[in-house]
């Protein structure tokens, strides 16, 4: 139950134990509350299907506490892209996203001055 004017909503697998159209369905609500509140809703899901997936603005991917991609939801295959990483068509975004994320190639930027040589 929310109550009062939250201005952000952290939740952690909300989806564990549902199916994927009730989840479909919280997602869609919740996003529909932000919007009117003018609030920012921060979710982790693992593999969402591709009609949740789309409902998402920005997307946040780790891999062993890293952040590995943060930004617009449209340009993230466009980044992997670019990284040497290309998505199988027959396969769902997030998919691909979560098995890209495990793979134990990238490398740890940990300053400024190191990032150019990467990006």
């Amino acid at each position: 139950m929310m109550v009062g004017a939250e201005r952000a909503l952290f939740m952690d697998e909300i989806s564990t134990g549902l199916d994927s159209s009730t989840t479909f369905q919280i997602v869609k609500s919740l996003g529909l509350i932000t919007n009117i509140l003018g609030g920012t809703t921060v979710i982790s899901l693992l593999q969402p299907a591709p009609e949740t997936y789309n409902l998402f603005d920005d997307i946040i991917l780790l891999s062993d506490g890293h952040i590995v991609y943060q930004g617009p939801r449209e340009h993230v295959l466009e980044f992997f892209e670019l990284m040497g990483f290309k998505c199988p068509d027959r396969k769902g975004v997030a998919d691909f996203l979560q098995e890209v994320s495990q793979l134990k190639c990238f490398v740890k930027v940990t300053s400024r001055k190191d990032q150019p040589q990467y990006w």
